[in-house]
């Protein structure tokens, strides 16, 4: 007896449900989908370019990071920030991993990462570098990044110095290709894409100019913000400095 005689099914209707029907279930559940969102947070921009990247329609949800809500406290309780990404009343959190998620469950549009095990490996390894403070260089995008907005003096040229370091090792690892990943805007990009929009808003009150130690980067950044999906889901430069003033406002500087 075969396995659909045995489970009482017939192969057509099997077939017809798997094809017909549960794509249509899945797509459903797609739609229950909220982002705990801050607009100025480059990682929560992360997670905005990847939606739109993959044209899912969410609901977005801002957090007042002076008052967080209890939903914010509910859905990250280890850690209390954003963003979380909320599927189905289950949530997701830290942006690194949020892409990654939306990248297995809505697989069909617009990949954001390789197939390719290595590549995918690599670009996640750059992702990491991206993110991850490594002593004794403390070379990371956000924390020198930090320390160019929030720092005066000796503090912010150090920042500087690191910003710069780190960004040339990009920039070699771009090389000549349009996007991190080759052909195809994806994981690296995303991941570095909110930061780059500080830099020009850095031109402005700490000197620093990319453009001159960082040329491909620049040109890698510009071709990036022609994207809808990033141009709309970054802040714009007015934006930035009134997060700014708020910033060191919070922070009684």
């Amino acid at each position: 007896m075969c396995h659909f005689c045995r489970v009482g099914g017939s192969p057509l209707i099997i077939i017809y449900v798997h094809y017909f029907i549960e794509p249509f279930m899945t797509i459903g559940m797609a739609n229950e989908v909220i982002l705990l969102d801050y607009w100025p947070s480059p990682f929560a921009a992360r997670v905005r370019i990847a939606l739109a990247e993959k044209g899912i329609e969410y609901e977005c949800k801002e957090e007042d990071l002076a008052n967080k809500s209890p939903l914010l406290m509910k859905m990250n309780p280890i850690h209390h920030k954003v963003p979380v990404l909320i599927h189905n009343g289950k949530p997701t959190c830290e942006s690194e991993i949020i892409i990654q998620y939306i990248d297995d469950v809505w697989k069909v549009e617009s990949p954001l990462l390789p197939s390719d095990s290595y590549l995918k490996a690599k670009a996640r390894f750059w992702t990491s570098f991206i993110n991850t403070k490594d002593p004794p260089n403390w070379m990371q995008v956000h924390e020198s990044g930090r320390k160019v907005w929030m720092s005066k003096g000796v503090d912010q040229e150090t920042g500087k110095e690191e910003l710069i370091e780190c960004c040339k090792l990009l920039e070699v690892e771009l090389g000549d290709k349009p996007y991190f990943g080759g052909e195809n805007f994806g994981f690296v990009d995303i991941a570095l894409v909110p930061f780059y929009n500080w830099f020009n808003f850095f031109k402005n009150f700490a000197a620093f100019n990319m453009e001159a130690e960082c040329p491909k980067l620049v040109k890698w950044g510009n071709r990036c913000m022609e994207r809808e999906s990033v141009s709309k889901s970054l802040p714009n430069s007015d934006q930035m400095y009134a997060a700014f003033l708020e910033f060191k406002k919070m922070l009684h500087m």
